[in-house]
């Protein structure tokens, strides 16, 4: 493979980011958190929503700011979310989706999450939305941006990574434990199951 180059985002890649956190939010359903959100069934509008959404001025976990980007010959083949939870909080993000009309139901179904979900760590760095473009699976391109991510951990004086998948999400959660992380918790609930199909939410977690 060629040279993988990670670098952070900026705005102009917000048509790719949105791309790929609609990907990973989908995680092979036919619906994600955005889709019930945003109520969109138009795959273009729910695009356009979650760039306003990366390029607002309120920094929430889905900012530009918080991502990697890797490319390859000046095309971008992947990315990654890595953030601080005590700083983008969900309070943040309730905020930012204010102007869409939307805060309202995003309070609704991350009340319903949350019960099978886990309580975010402020003592961690927080991984999300890791995607490598379709055609490349080779691990390499993740490693890349997991490696520049652990540095930028490490330097802001994290020890403990933690990452959150779909249970049933069998080819991510194989590639998070490729990478060195490991099952720690599982939550599962109907409520979840209904919405999204999936039985609950695995937490994973690396030690650096």
């Amino acid at each position: 493979m060629k040279k993988i180059d990670v670098r952070k985002a900026t705005p102009v890649d917000s048509k790719f980011l949105a791309s790929c956190m609609l990907k990973s939010s989908r995680a092979g359903k036919s619906v994600g958190i955005f889709d019930l959100i945003f109520e969109q069934n138009d795959d273009e509008r729910l695009l356009g929503v979650l760039e306003e959404l990366i390029t607002s001025q309120i920094k929430t976990y889905c900012h530009y700011s918080n991502f990697l980007i890797a490319d390859i010959d000046a095309q971008s083949v992947g990315t990654l979310c890595n953030y601080e939870p005590r700083i983008a909080t969900s309070e943040m993000l309730a905020k930012a989706l204010e102007p869409f009309g939307v805060r309202e139901k995003y309070e609704e179904y991350s009340s319903l999450v949350s019960l099978c979900s886990f309580e975010t760590d402020k003592r961690t760095w927080m991984l999300d939305f890791l995607v490598e473009k379709d055609g490349y699976s080779d691990l390499l391109i993740v490693r890349e941006l997991l490696k520049k991510s652990l540095l930028t951990a490490t330097l802001k004086g994290y020890r403990i990574i933690h990452t959150m998948v779909e249970i049933g999400s069998a080819d991510i959660l194989l590639m998070y434990k490729k990478l060195g992380f490991k099952v720690i918790d599982e939550k599962k609930c109907e409520v979840f199951k209904e919405n999204f199909g999936r039985s609950g939410i695995a937490l994973l977690e690396l030690h650096l």
